[in-house]
């Protein structure tokens, strides 16, 4: 009987050899691809200011971060923190290192973060984002954005997901509308509204704008705005109907044409207008992304980014604008196994187990070890004194391959690996 509970803590995951190996694979295909679009790797420290983190966070960030002090009692009034994301810590950095980064700075990140949800399935309070973001001083082109969705698509590509779907906005565009409608000044609770729109029947949306005050008029302009997606061409069509006159949202259409041309120029996926797309933090001020898997709409969004010209500036007089966009792997990872997207069984953390027969084959086992490590292999050498049909059993829970070392393959230098997963056995050819 156990003494304690030894399950996690609601909320952190926790995975078995088999399963590990296949995140960690994940992992390493999208910091393959970051890095080959020419993102350099950084680690940010997983304990920040408080006042840092909150300096333009937004939504319901101050709510969910996890607080840190010695003290309980002051915890309350602790002066900090848990990182909730990459993004602020990033602005931190540069403003801290910036005379010595060359710019436009291209970086990724991909390491746990903390958030203080309510834990429910697929959702974590302790997680892997895998971010990739460029940074520019003083300006960033536009077309810097579309490169940040390129790379995430073609990193999740490596998945070999079913048919994924990008959908792109513009914060200026919902901006300029907002601003045609005199409602400006309740930006942030509409924004908030919009965002979680897709979650909740209409009803409820058109219920809370009018709970804000809009006319009847302004609540059907609003919704028939967040309900409209397509292609460029077709969104703009529409939003002439909606607005009649479109030049309130000028520099966010030509924004938004910039990022889609790229894409289309480029080939990265299937690419949609939705204004549906809000993203939650406040620090976003141009493009906002996300994508989804056409077919598994009910997963939610499986990356998403965006634009932010002025988060540093909560830190330095300088101007950092920035573009970034993130992999949220831990949940990515849940619903990809829940949706057996992904296949755990064939996925095995050990190339070779090494089993001697007794103490005198020791010293060939470790030759022959290190041998088949040197050709970019994993290899264990089992030293227990279990029977052998014991040691074959814990082989075949996490490795592929074994072989039998005895005093006839030490004499002879001729070893035999045995399919652990077929039985067939094949020689090892070494150098």
């Amino acid at each position: 009987m156990k003494k304690y509970n030894t399950s996690p803590l609601s909320g952190m995951q926790e995975l078995l050899p088999t399963e590990q190996a296949v995140f960690d694979q994940l992992k390493q295909n999208i910091s393959d691809v970051y890095h080959h679009y020419g993102f350099l790797s950084i680690e940010t420290p997983i304990i920040e200011r408080t006042d840092i983190l909150l300096a333009k966070a937004g939504g319901d960030t101050e709510k969910q971060i996890y607080m840190v002090s010695k003290t309980a009692e002051s915890a309350d009034s602790a002066d900090q923190a848990l990182r909730f994301d990459h993004t602020v810590p990033l602005a931190r950095y540069v403003v801290e290192h910036n005379n010595d980064l060359a710019f436009p700075f291209q970086v990724t990140q991909i390491n746990r973060n903390f958030r203080g949800e309510r834990a429910q399935r697929g959702r974590f309070r302790e997680f892997y984002q895998c971010d990739a973001d460029i940074i520019g001083r003083e300006k960033l082109p536009i077309a810097y954005d579309a490169k940040v969705i390129a790379c995430i698509y073609d990193a999740l590509e490596t998945f070999k997901l079913p048919k994924m779907l990008i959908r792109i906005s513009n914060r200026k565009v919902l901006a300029g509308f907002l601003k045609s409608l005199n409602l400006s000044e309740k930006t942030s609770e509409i924004s908030n509204i919009i965002d979680h729109a897709e979650k909740v029947p209409v009803e409820k949306s058109t219920a809370a704008l009018r709970e804000l005050g809009l006319s009847d008029g302004q609540v059907d302009k609003v919704t028939a705005f967040m309900f409209t997606r397509g292609n460029y061409e077709e969104i703009e069509a529409k939003l002439k109907e909606i607005m009649g006159n479109t030049e309130s949202v000028t520099d966010g259409l030509s924004e938004l044409k910039i990022v889609f041309d790229i894409l289309a120029k480029k080939g990265t996926g299937n690419c949609i207008v939705d204004f549906m797309i809000i993203r939650g933090l406040d620090y976003y001020t141009g493009t906002v992304f996300e994508i989804m898997l056409e077919d598994y709409r009910e997963i939610g969004s499986i990356s998403g980014g965006g634009r932010y010209e002025n988060l540093a500036s909560n830190f330095t007089d300088q101007k950092f604008p920035g573009v970034g966009g993130s992999i949220g792997l831990t949940r990515l990872f849940f619903v990809l196994r829940e949706y057996n997207l992904i296949n755990i069984e064939t996925k095995q953390p050990v190339d070779y187990v090494i089993l001697p027969i007794s103490k005198n084959e020791y010293e060939a086992s470790f030759e022959l070890a290190d041998k088949l490590r040197e050709q970019g292999k994993t290899v264990d050498v089992d030293l227990s004194d279990r029977k052998l049909g014991d040691k074959f059993n814990r082989a075949s829970k996490i490795a592929k391959y074994a072989a039998v070392i005895g005093n006839d393959e030490v004499l002879s230098g001729n070893y035999q690996a045995k399919n652990l997963k077929t039985g067939e056995q094949t020689p090892l050819m070494l150098p």
